[in-house]
């Protein structure tokens, strides 16, 4: 009989606790405040907008481009309609050959199609063939043409046509000429690119024909058929082409040793061949941002700069009888190194390092073929191009 009376006992209380528990649980969701409509939590907010770089590895890296993500919360998440709305561009920096500049309200995948068509699909002229003479130096032909290739030539592209198997004519083709010669009581001479000769009325050298070789009197034909000089169009009366950089090392030539030859340039994309390329590097990062969750002061603050191997960190005086505290100074030179937060958990939980999604900066260095601010508005437009096709084959 004791027995019955300790089960119904026990039974008791533990519906008693699970009451508690239910109304404990009832009462934590209906203080819960209500999920705002028409905009993001913070927390999700967060996730959609920062990569969270932690001491091991960065957290939330992907993007959503669904544009109904959030429609539970009447979030429009339209990749076109955020772009329209924010994209923009703020140049940074701009020299001669390099430029830095901020694209705001774009996606990653945008960007880095931007990146690729600068490296591979703006057109430039570039030395293809080399017809070589006389090549008494220690460098072999294949080697000698492969460096004149890469010499950038400075022509604008927009004026020529692309050469494809047509014959060579002055819509088409540039031609160098090179001949040095050291002599063999003279010092060890340096054949740089300078020593390129634009030869505006074409090739130079006479191709074997019958005529030639039965001794006709008539003019020989070259390697290509031009009909007016070059240099008696516009666009080059004032601006002769050239190599971009004369001082770029072709060969070294001993005494007694020489080179002649003829250089024809063409225009061609860098996804041919990288001497087609019109930069050199261009890359890109998301914009850092850098939170200090807690103020780290004195010794710390000392330690936080010290440690920091690009200077992201600073020191300011608070005014605290010598006080000092860490302060972010310049989080656009962060490259993600993460030794701030490797020197425990406590220096993690004080420094926050993100990166912004849709922020990114550029830094675009010329071969010197064109400006940079004339490679990013050719690479537009192509990007444009490429849209206007993709659009036309979807209607």
């Amino acid at each position: 009989m004791s027995s019955d009376n300790e089960d119904t006992t026990s039974s008791s209380e533990s519906e008693a606790a699970d009451s508690v528990k239910e109304n404990a649980t009832l009462e934590f969701i209906e203080n819960l405040s209500d999920v705002p409509m028409g905009r993001l939590p913070s927390n999700i907010e967060f996730q959609r907008t920062r990569v969270d770089c932690k001491a091991d590895a960065p957290i939330h890296t992907d993007t959503f481009q669904y544009s109904g993500a959030y429609s539970s919360m009447r979030v429009e998440n339209s990749f076109l309609d955020n772009f329209c709305d924010n994209f923009r561009v703020e140049v940074i920096r701009l020299t001669e050959d390099e430029m830095e500049f901020d694209m705001i309200g774009i996606d990653p995948a945008l960007a880095n199609a931007f990146r690729r068509i600068l490296i591979s699909e703006v057109p430039t002229m570039a030395i293809e063939k080399v017809l070589i003479a006389n090549n008494t130096s220690v460098i072999q032909d294949e080697v000698l043409a492969h460096r004149l290739g890469l010499i950038p030539i400075k022509a604008d592209p927009r004026l020529f046509e692309y050469a494809e198997n047509n014959t060579a004519s002055e819509k088409n083709t540039i031609v160098f000429k090179l001949h040095d010669r050291c002599e063999r009581s003279g010092q060890r001479l340096s054949v740089k690119s300078k020593e390129l000769i634009w030869l505006p009325n074409g090739s130079e050298f006479p191709l074997e024909s019958q005529d030639s070789k039965t001794g006709s009197s008539s003019k020989p034909k070259t390697y290509t058929s031009f009909t007016c000089s070059q240099d008696s169009l516009p666009e080059f009366s004032g601006n002769p082409i050239a190599p971009a950089l004369g001082d770029i090392l072709i060969a070294r030539l001993g005494p007694g040793q020489e080179i002649e030859l003829e250089a024809h340039a063409v225009k061609g994309i860098g996804k041919t061949h990288s001497k087609w390329s019109p930069v050199t590097p261009v890359w890109y990062k998301m914009l850092p941002e850098i939170v200090l969750l807690e103020d780290i002061e004195d010794q710390l603050a000392e330690k936080l700069v010290a440690i920091c191997p690009v200077k992201v960190f600073d020191i300011e005086d608070i005014g605290k009888a010598g006080k000092k505290r860490a302060t972010v100074a310049r989080p656009r030179a962060c490259t993600l190194c993460r030794e701030c937060i490797r020197e425990g958990k406590g220096w993690e939980n004080a420094i926050s390092l993100r990166r912004k999604k849709d922020h990114f900066i550029f830094t675009i260095e010329s071969s010197g073929v064109f400006p940079p601010e004339v490679l990013v508005t050719e690479a537009v437009k192509i990007l444009e191009e490429k849209c206007d096709r993709v659009i036309s084959d979807l209607s």
